[in-house]
């Protein structure tokens, strides 16, 4: 065979594989709407749950039988060559690494038979040292992380938690009721789900296609709280383009971003592209609380995003009742005193010389003059006044507690 039909074969069994991949895709969401009476789907997800709110350890984990490794029948088997590489850990990563394994497994058993456990611990991922990779197909689509990949205070605080991330592929080939019984295990475990995509398919087209997204966009029905959000255009969008088009609202830093796009080319490719558009919902935790009924009634929450999510919803037929996901309208107490701590800190041990200085030979009025009537330092601004005032006096008192009077002289 020569070298272009080789090459030209190739392309043909890439282009047919993708092409199978994606009628299995549509397939399996078309099948989920049947079964679950939902049209929003659920496409990837993240939960963090505290170690000592994991599984326990089993019997046959903490003390496995000899036998088990001696006869060399079982020694294929995936669950003893598991137990037997966590005999091979260090004391202070075993519980940790346990615990991982068996909540890696309680997901696998929730997304369905065909996803198991990887036969090895991987490298960490987002600042965990270690993971256990959860696969269907000897491919990794999902991954439980533990233990803290440095010694930050930050990092300590990871070192109490473990982590779960599906990826949209568990998601998609997941059994049904999948969603259910993982809220029920995020509520077993006290759970903060700290990321959940919501997606909406038009597997024959959205009226208008892109340009209508664009219009609705520039025409403010996009608008969330009486503001336009931020927006970006990613792909092709010159006259007659088409080459998986992407319309971003929003931003991952609010917490929450829609990524309107041209899903029939990302899974066919341009040449071959259906008119399948798809509007995903990306709903992070960052001043919000996610609750684990997003996996229960992701139309709800999809529809409760804004008015023109719920307007989607109906031009879908799709039945919800909208509710929102409120964003926390004031940081917790503890972090104002925290930064204000951090502030009157910083006063005390680099500031206060200079300002004693100044105050000897300025004198009062002139003093006065220099130090009022400035803006709050950068870190403080997004609280307010009141917020400030409260936390001060507090801060103050700990920061003086037990310093030495060289801190206040010039």
């Amino acid at each position: 065979m020569t070298r272009p039909a080789r090459s030209v074969l190739k392309k043909h069994s890439q282009t047919c594989a993708l092409v199978l991949d994606g009628n299995e895709v549509k397939a399996r969401l078309l099948a989920e709407r049947t079964n679950t009476n939902t049209m929003v789907h659920v496409d990837w997800l993240r939960f963090t749950c505290l170690l000592r709110n994991a599984p326990t350890l089993d019997v046959e984990t903490l003390f496995p039988s000899p036998l088990q490794y001696s006869d060399e029948q079982h020694a294929a088997d995936r669950h003893a060559r598991l137990i037997k590489l966590l005999g091979t850990l260090p004391d202070a990563e075993f519980a940790p690494s346990a615990q991982a394994m068996e909540l890696a497994q309680r997901v696998c058993e929730t997304l369905g038979e065909e996803f198991t456990v990887a036969a090895e611990v991987r490298k960490g991922h987002d600042f965990y040292r270690h993971r256990w990779s959860i696969e269907r197909n000897g491919q990794e689509v999902g991954w439980v992380g533990y233990l803290a990949s440095g010694d930050s205070p930050r990092q300590q605080a990871q070192a109490k938690t473990m982590h779960v991330n599906l990826y949209g592929t568990a998601c998609t080939f997941a059994r049904s009721g999948w969603r259910e019984d993982l809220a029920t295990l995020v509520d077993e475990m006290a759970g903060n789900i700290t990321r959940c995509d919501l997606a909406l398919d038009f597997f024959d087209g959205l009226a208008g296609g892109m340009a209508r997204i664009v219009s609705d966009y520039e025409t403010g029905l996009m608008d969330s709280g009486g503001k336009r959000l931020k927006c970006n255009m990613v792909g092709d969008w010159s006259e007659g383009g088409r080459k998986g088009r992407s319309f971003y609202v929003g931003s991952k830093e609010a917490g929450k971003q829609t990524n309107i796009y041209e899903k029939g080319a990302q899974l066919f490719g341009e040449k071959d592209a259906t008119d399948w558009m798809r509007a995903e919902l990306r709903y992070g935790n960052k001043l919000r609380h996610l609750p684990s009924d997003i996996l229960r009634r992701p139309a709800d929450f999809f529809g409760g995003a804004s008015d023109w999510h719920a307007a989607l919803l109906r031009e879908a037929e799709a039945t919800a009742t909208p509710e929102r996901i409120p964003t926390a309208r004031r940081l917790p107490a503890e972090t104002i005193e925290a930064e204000v701590t951090r502030n009157v800190r910083w006063l005390r041990d680099v500031a206060a010389p200079s300002l004693a200085l100044a105050f000897e030979h300025l004198g009062e009025s002139a003093f006065l003059s220099l130090v009022e009537h400035q803006q709050t330092p950068g870190r403080l601004r997004r609280f307010t006044r009141t917020e400030v005032a409260r936390a001060y006096a507090s801060a103050h008192r700990r920061t003086t507690k037990g310093a030495g009077a060289g801190h206040a002289t010039a």
